[in-house]
């Protein structure tokens, strides 16, 4: 299968469950990525390394031969029976394809991939496969083991990174490559940061740019720098591996003031991957990070551990820390910034701009340098392939709810049992639900509409149900567009500080005259009076009232 969406969706965070899950049923999982950096986000290792086919462009039948009669290559490939596959949109459809021949001829079956489940993740409007020597590059989906395997499409839709719904507008329309001179216009507007407190990250196209503003804005600052040295244990290659692509650094250097960044989630201790702050003093040896709303988290060492089959192979320990004044586009793909500067000046490839802007929660956290006229393209193949995904995953979804909820746990267990494992209660996952509690909850959107028809407002809703308020207007204009809401529902959702009357007939003026489709010409149309939810929920009573005005056919 696929398990795709925009960034902050949670694919990573619905991987780790599935994996979690079907460890916790016995089942031997590989989990691999495409990068070294994605590879060490997950506790895995490269797709490359995994299948054997290294840096290899093809394979000859002396290759094959070789790869199949390595020990380590072909205990691996026999013993799997789920691969996870990360960051799929930075592999190259050569290497998929070559992935898929080694498992053919090791496990000797000509079913795709040897006949193993393979779940690849990611989003093909993140950064492209990097060739080299000007080779012509394929995407994933482009390759015939992709085309073999005939992948289920999962599209995440949820939104938990930005909730910001400027910001979300101009990342759909970058997604559907409708940009137009307003969105540049909006981003040349960004010239500062809301935050006082906390200095932005810088984002820059190339390490170069990266290395000088770092080195020189640690340099700048007063007070004696403490040294902090990675440690490993393992095979030398393994540890070599994971020191390369852990995002902080081999000798990491550090005085007060300094600004840096976490690169690893620790959700106990208060930070993520990508979590911005200050170091305020050093306690007991380690420094102490004074986060963007005034928390204080003494940050300790941690490990990052390449594993297989439940082993550790080798693992290295560092602070999750590294200088944040400047960090690369291509290593800020995975992460949340509260507060970022992104120069786009030099932008080269499709993606970088998206992947770049896509970090940061709100516009307010955003501060423009420099825009490349490309920097906002993407490459509209992907346009076209993204809506083949989005159908594709509504077909499926549709398929799953119009089965009983009995099948589709038979069908866990099933899959389970077949690969001689035991579908785990829920205790035996920790958080993760069991499979008949996960099939048997209630739609997310059913929810959403009885809190709604219970008179909760917005704030309401989305803190009983742990997600963003953008998330919440999302539930109801989907939940409206397929007629399971009136127009009494919303009622209760207009202010009573100003005069709605008054604001609908300003807001339906401008629906008929430019239409209902975007919300920035509504919200200019107003003079800017209302804030963006309003915008939303007069053209959700507009569309309930038409269609309740509308007779039906005959």
């Amino acid at each position: 299968m696929f398990l795709t969406g925009e960034p902050g969706a949670g694919k990573t965070y619905v991987i780790n469950k599935y994996v979690a899950w079907l460890e916790a049923a016995g089942l031997n999982v590989a989990v691999t990525a495409s990068t070294g950096i994605a590879a060490t986000h997950i506790g895995g290792m490269t797709i490359h390394s995994w299948s054997g086919v290294g840096i290899k462009d093809f394979l000859t039948p002396f290759d094959l031969e070789q790869i199949s009669t390595k020990e380590r290559i072909v205990k691996r490939a026999k013993a799997v029976q789920v691969l996870v596959l990360d960051e799929i949109s930075m592999l190259d459809g050569k290497v998929l394809d070559m992935v898929d021949q080694v498992l053919r001829t090791v496990r000797a079956s000509e079913e795709p991939f040897g006949g193993i489940q393979v779940v690849c993740i990611g989003d093909f409007f993140q950064l492209p496969p990097v060739t080299r020597n000007g080779d012509m590059m394929r995407y994933a989906f482009e390759c015939n083991a992709w085309l073999h395997m005939k992948p289920l499409i999962c599209y995440i839709t949820e939104q938990y990174r930005q909730d910001d719904e400027t910001l979300l507008g101009l990342l759909g329309s970058i997604r559907r490559n409708e940009i137009e001179e307003e969105h540049y216009t909006l981003l040349e507007e960004q010239t500062e940061i809301a935050f006082e407190q906390i200095e932005p990250t810088r984002l820059y196209t190339h390490n170069a740019d990266v290395d000088v503003v770092n080195n020189q804005k640690l340099a700048e600052l007063p007070g004696p720098i403490k040294k902090f040295q990675m440690a490993g244990k393992g095979k030398k290659p393994m540890i070599e591996g994971l020191v390369k692509n852990c995002l902080s650094p081999e000798v990491l250097e550090l005085k007060e003031d300094a600004m840096v960044m976490c690169t690893k989630n620790n959700f106990e201790a208060g930070y993520v991957n990508g979590t911005l702050g200050r170091i305020i003093r050093f306690d007991e040896g380690f420094p102490v990070l004074e986060t963007m709303d005034g928390k204080e988290i003494l940050m300790k060492t941690t490990t990052w551990e390449l594993a297989e089959d439940g082993k550790v192979l080798a693992s290295i320990e560092q602070l999750p820390l590294r200088l944040a004044w400047a960090i690369t586009v291509h290593k800020s793909q995975g992460m949340s910034l509260d507060a970022a500067e992104i120069d786009l000046s030099k932008a080269f490839v499709h993606g970088q701009g998206y992947v770049a802007l896509s970090r940061v929660r709100s516009l307010d956290g955003l501060k423009v340098l420099g825009m490349h006229p490309n920097a906002l393209q993407v490459d509209p193949k992907i346009v076209l392939q993204d809506v083949k995904f989005h159908v594709e995953s509504t077909t499926a979804e549709d398929a799953f709810i119009a089965m009983e909820d009995t099948e589709v746990q038979e069908m866990h267990e099933r899959f389970v049992v077949a690969h001689g494992g035991k579908v785990p209660a829920e205790n035996e996952v920790g958080v993760v639900k069991s499979a008949q509690k996960r099939v048997q909850a209630e739609s997310t959107y059913e929810v959403t509409r009885e809190l709604l028809r219970e008179g909760r407002g917005i704030a309401d809703i989305a803190s009983t149900r742990d997600v963003t308020e953008t998330t919440i207007w999302t539930h109801i204009e989907k939940l409206a567009q397929d007629g399971q809401l009136t127009a009494d529902d919303v009622m209760t959702l207009e202010p009573k500080d100003i005069d709605w009357g008054k604001a609908r007939d300003v807001f339906d003026a401008a629906i008929v005259k430019y239409g209902a489709e975007k919300l920035k010409p509504l919200y200019e149309a107003a003079n800017e009076e209302y804030d963006y939810t309003l915008v939303r929920l007069a053209r959700i009573q507009y569309q309930l009232e038409e269609k309740a005005s509308t007779p039906a056919p005959f």
